[in-house]
C-alpha cells in the first residue's frame, strides 16, 4: 500500500461514511445535498486510485463522474421541487469538499506532470467544483434574480 491508496482509503471512509449517514436518514432536502457531496468524495478518490494503481482508466471514469454528478443532482432537484421547502445550509461542507478536491487534483497534477493527463486533471477539477458549486447552491435555496420555471 501507497501513499496514494492509503489517502484514497481516508477521503473514501470519513466523506463516505458522512455521505451515506446524510444519504440514508433525514428529510428529501438532506439527502439530496449528501448525494451531491458524495460526487465531491467519489471523484477525488477516484483519482487517487487511478495514480495509486497506475490505471488510468480510472481517470476517465472521475471525468464521467465529475460531469454527470452535479447534473444528476439538479435532475433530483427539480424532480422533488414539489416536496423540496428549503434545502439545508451547506456552505461550510461545500467549500470544505471544494477545497479538498482542489487539493487532490493539484497532487495529482504535480505526480503527473505536464502533458495531456495534466489538461485533463485540471478540466476534471474544474467541473467537479464548479459543478458542485454550482449543484449545492441550487440546493440551498437557488440564485438570486432567477425565477423558478
Amino acid at each position: 500500500m501507497n501513499g496514494w491508496i492509503l489517502a484514497a482509503t481516508v477521503e473514501l471512509g470519513g466523506g463516505g461514511a458522512a455521505a451515506l449517514w446524510g444519504v440514508a436518514t433525514g428529510p428529501p432536502a438532506r439527502r439530496l445535498t449528501a448525494q451531491n457531496l458524495t460526487t465531491s468524495v467519489v471523484c477525488p478518490a477516484l483519482l487517487l486510485l487511478a495514480q495509486g494503481y497506475a490505471r488510468p482508466a480510472y481517470v476517465d471514469l472521475a471525468l464521467l463522474l465529475a460531469l454527470l454528478g452535479p447534473v444528476g443532482t439538479l435532475v433530483f432537484a427539480r424532480l422533488l421541487s414539489g416536496e423540496q421547502v428549503s434545502g439545508p445550509n451547506v456552505r461550510g461542507a461545500t467549500w470544505t469538499a471544494a477545497g479538498l478536491d482542489a487539493a487532490v487534483v493539484v497532487a495529482v497534477c504535480a505526480a503527473v506532470g505536464p502533458g495531456r493527463s495534466m489538461v485533463k486533471l485540471l478540466l476534471i477539477g474544474t467541473l467537479l467544483i464548479g459543478g458542485n458549486i454550482i449543484a449545492s447552491r441550487a440546493l440551498a435555496g437557488g440564485f438570486r434574480g432567477v425565477g423558478g420555471g
